[in-house]
């Protein structure tokens, strides 16, 4: 993968001070997307979930059309003429700061866009699946950040370090009541019939995207959506396990634990229908 390449609040020469929130205390948020010829696909899902996250712990929002311009610098023309797919990170933090948890009355967000290569993903996570492993570690219920995708993300750091086996693509999460929440890097659905679950994230977890989307198409694939609680035993009798994020799409789950299931065409559906409506920006 070639080196990272970031802007700082719209110049390349401008640097984060150890004074900055996000630094000192994870006090931001941010988002991960997919770039195709230098713009950001479903841009504007991504937008209305920044601007979310960033109301949800009170930091304005950097406007569209300012992020947009970080993208065209950020971007090249030669990404554009390749039609190239590259990944785009924006972090938004509060800014900076005297020390303690109280931030100023008054502070100036600090946004951040990183530019990085798209993981080449296997060609066989599509054609067999993918494997996960369960986590020991447990995620914390905090109804104010539910959903958020904050910068305080060391439960999924700790979880991510419980493996290093590279034929485990992604590690499930649970709750503190032992419901399932999501995986490290990504949402996770099960197929009971025709009714399709992902888990409740009203206490925690990332809302995703790409899961918004999935529940928004469910039904062309005669499928009934529903947000609820349930356990990793319930995973394990499902008819299908679907894991999804912004980068990979969608992957059928083969194996988890001493648990396989066959290899069935869901995820393929879902992932070739949210690539013909995903749009550039």
């Amino acid at each position: 993968m070639s080196a990272p390449t970031y802007i700082i609040n719209g110049s390349f020469n401008h640097h984060i001070t150890p004074l900055d929130r996000g630094f000192s205390y994870g006090d931001g948020v941010f988002r991960t997307m997919k770039m195709r010829g230098g713009l950001p696909l479903n841009w504007p899902l991504h937008y209305q979930k920044l601007v979310a996250d960033c109301a949800a712990i009170g930091i304005v929002c950097p406007s569209a059309e300012l992020l947009m311009r970080d993208f065209e610098q950020l971007f090249t023309l030669q990404d554009a003429d390749k039609q190239a797919e590259n990944v785009a990170k924006i972090v938004i933090t509060r800014g900076e700061g005297e020390r303690g948890y109280q931030p100023p009355a008054v502070t100036s967000p600090t946004r951040v866009v990183i530019k990085t290569s798209l993981p080449q993903y296997l060609a066989m996570y599509d054609e067999a699946g993918v494997t996960l492993t369960l986590c020991q570690t447990r995620l914390s219920a905090q109804g104010k950040l539910a959903g958020v995708k904050h910068l305080n993300r060391l439960e999924n750091v700790l979880a991510r370090m419980e493996w290093r086996d590279e034929a485990i693509f992604d590690g499930l999460l649970l709750d503190q009541h032992h419901h399932v929440i999501e995986c490290t890097m990504s949402n996770v659905f099960m197929r009971v019939g025709n009714t399709l679950f992902t888990p409740d994230l009203s206490q925690c977890g990332v809302a995703g995207v790409t899961r918004q989307c999935v529940l928004n198409v469910a039904h062309v694939l005669n499928l009934k959506p529903e947000i609820t609680t349930f356990t990793f035993e319930d995973v394990l009798k499902a008819d299908e396990v679907m894991i999804c994020n912004s980068l990979f799409g969608c992957y059928q789950v083969t194996r988890m634990l001493d648990q396989t299931w066959p290899m069935q065409s869901m995820a393929r559906s879902f992932k070739q229908l949210l690539a013909e409506q995903s749009v550039n920006a």
